[in-house]
């Protein structure tokens, strides 16, 4: 062994307690350390930030991180901080007193890392204040940000166009989880990069299971789901502001610990709901896709879709959220053509014929996904131009390859519909549009579409041409004919209101639901939880409300004990009770410093210490995760617990 590689070693172990690297890292921190350019693809919780962080170690002077998000930098501060490593950041968010004290431990050599956001670099005061610095590395996190052509393009990222140029002889290492071979080589021109060096690592999670699920009956599987991850860190993505405030209510109504997460929230909520879920004071967070790339917590063991990404791209990134630490965690997508819709109709609000056309693009390439019966792994790692060699071609990890698909129906038969309750001012804007067609055809209205056909379509909410087609008096030739302009209006209606088309659902019930969600109840009423508009069978709104409270928890607990499945989370734990209550002692620790569970200690470190029992600190130290400084900082107060 060198004498670089030994160092190199003795710092992983120093600082993060792990005695060897993961595939590829080394040779990528050689890279690095020999001051050449560097572009690392590589998948999320693949070690990416330890390619950067080892070499800012081992130099003299500072090493600059780009991070696009303010709670990602604070997130990768807060673990720096707590393996004894010298990191700050500079965001928006702090007052200039904060940051001329981080400027000043600059001046002082007192920083290894700096964290910035990229427009940063549109201040000139700041680039002359680093260009009058030692800066030995620069680092450029969710670098495919900086094309056009990826799915998360922002143009505040080209300002780091001009980096080579003002640091020539500084290294640059760029680094993404998402990127096509298009984004691959934009991501190059656009950094103008020095005869760099490509690793890709892979982009397979072989910890993480995905399924696909059907829309029907979501809550309840929803519910399913979280029993089967009791108090465990969970992720829900949602379609709206709306939808992820409703979720998180309904969430809370069942005794789970769970908070909203949007853009439409106020910073201070915002950061306080991301600081509980990150610091293990809330286990769900329901959230937009925003949320996603600001997010660095290693133990998520469930992420749920309850609405379907725009893009492969923002698909895997989000679920590469889960299971960061290595440990085998859950994604499940539920899809139904109606969400299709949705997302059609946020792509042609766009006036840029190109953007609608690579919006449709790729939602195409998602719904295949969604729609496919071939390994859903292999789908995935063939679109990011990898080949897999699967024995059997068989992932054993998606639902596919399983044999647990569900089946997505893509029409229903056409049933008899109560219309008695159909939802009037959808009624009237149908009959508005029927008359402006009949008189531009000069035909009477009726033969347009009948009113039964009109108070079907304002019942049932068709969204897609599948759900029209169940309309009385629709048949091919009407489809063609004024399909596009009455599902225009439907869907607007819908958006506007949001209201779950109900084709799919038992339309003998005679409801008319904003939610996603139908079951039955102990007594076999078929419930559904209403929000706008209520097609009462001998009963009052109110009625149907209170009945529906009063049996959701004994429903929900006896569907739970049909479906109960076995215990997930951490597995291979061979004294659960010890490793329970190291959980209790770290996030004990964790409130006493105010600072995320994880940076205590991960759960792999606690799975360790619960198989292994050490007794003294040598033996303490050689537990996955534990350096020097989490020796001396928790030792003690672990070593008691574990031999209590």
């Amino acid at each position: 062994m060198t004498n670089l590689e030994e160092l190199k070693l003795k710092v992983l172990k120093k600082y993060y307690g792990y005695d060897k690297f993961r595939p590829e890292q080394s040779r990528i921190i050689n890279n690095v350390l020999a001051k050449k350019d560097s572009l690392v693809l590589m998948p999320t919780g693949g070690g990416k930030s330890l390619c950067f962080q080892i070499p800012a170690i081992m130099f003299k002077g500072l090493t600059i991180v780009i991070s696009p998000l303010i709670s990602l930098m604070q997130d990768q501060v807060h673990a720096l901080q707590a393996n004894g490593i010298r990191a700050e950041l500079i965001n928006s968010s702090q007052t200039p007193k904060q940051i001329d004290e981080t400027l000043e431990k600059i001046k002082n050599n007192e920083l290894k890392l700096l964290y910035i956001a990229p427009e940063r670099f549109a201040s000139f005061g700041f680039k002359e204040f680093l260009q009058s610095i030692k800066i030995s590395l620069i680092a450029i996190d969710e670098a495919h940000c900086i094309s056009e052509w990826g799915h998360d393009f922002r143009t505040e990222y080209r300002n780091l166009s001009k980096l080579k140029s003002m640091f020539p002889d500084t290294p640059l290492i760029a680094l993404t989880a998402t990127a096509t071979e298009k984004v691959k080589l934009d991501i190059l021109k656009q950094l103008n990069l020095t005869e760099p060096k490509i690793f890709i690592t892979g982009f397979d999670r072989k910890n993480l299971s995905l399924q696909i699920m059907k829309k029907n009956s979501t809550f309840e599987k929803i519910l399913n789901l979280l029993e089967k991850y009791r108090n465990e860190s969970v992720i829900i993505y949602c379609f709206s502001r709306k939808d992820t405030e409703s979720m998180a209510k309904k969430l809370k109504e069942y005794n789970h610990n769970a908070k909203p997460y949007h853009a439409g929230l106020s910073t201070k909520i915002r950061e306080k709901n991301q600081d509980d879920f990150i610091k293990d004071k809330v286990n769900i967070i329901v959230a937009t896709i925003a949320f996603g790339m600001g997010i660095d917590k290693p133990d998520v063991r469930l992420v749920i879709h309850h609405t379907f990404s725009k893009s492969i791209e923002g698909y895997y990134q989000e679920i590469g959220r889960a299971g960061r630490d290595g440990l085998p965690s859950e994604c499940i997508l539920f899809f139904s053509y109606g969400d299709k819709k949705k997302q059609e109709f946020l792509i042609n609000m766009s006036r840029d014929l190109a953007n609608k056309q690579a919006g449709q693009k790729k939602l195409n390439e998602m719904v295949s996904y969604c729609d496919m019966r071939q390994c859903r792994k292999k789908f995935l790692l063939s679109y990011f131009g990898e080949q897999t060699n699967f024995e059997n071609n068989n992932c054993e990890s998606c639902d596919v390859c399983l044999g647990i698909v569900e089946e997505i129906p893509t029409k229903v038969k056409k049933s008899k519909v109560n219309t008695g309750n159909y939802n009037n001012e959808l009624f009237e804007e149908l009959r508005i549009l029927r008359i402006e067609i009949a008189q531009e055809k000069q035909i009477a209205p009726y033969i347009v579409f009948g009113d039964v056909a009109l108070k079907q379509m304002a019942t049932l909410f068709p969204t897609t041409d599948e759900g029209f087609m169940q309309i009385s008096g629709v048949g091919e030739k009407k489809l063609i004919d004024y399909g596009e302009d009455f599902l225009k209006i439907i869907n607007e209606f819908v958006m506007v209101n949001n209201i779950e088309e109900t084709l799919e659902q038992n339309t003998s019930s005679k409801q008319i639901a904003t939610s996603e969600n139908t079951f039955d109840t102990e007594e076999g009423v078929t419930y559904k939880n209403y929000e706008t508009y209520v097609r009462p069978d001998k009963v009052d709104e109110e009625t149907v409300k209170t009945f529906s409270k009063r049996n959701r928890k004994t429903k929900i607990s006896k569907t739970t004990k049909k479906r109960r499945t076995k215990k997930s989370g951490v597995t291979g734990i061979k004294n659960q009770e010890l490793f329970d209550r190291l959980k209790v002692l770290r996030l004990k620790i964790a409130d006493q410093r105010g600072a995320p569970a994880f940076t205590v200690f991960p759960d792999t470190a606690l799975k360790d210490m619960a198989n292994k029992k050490p007794s003294n600190n040598e033996q303490f130290l050689e537990m996955k995760g534990v350096g020097e400084k989490k020796l001396a900082e928790y030792g003690v107060r672990f070593l008691k617990e574990i031999n209590n």
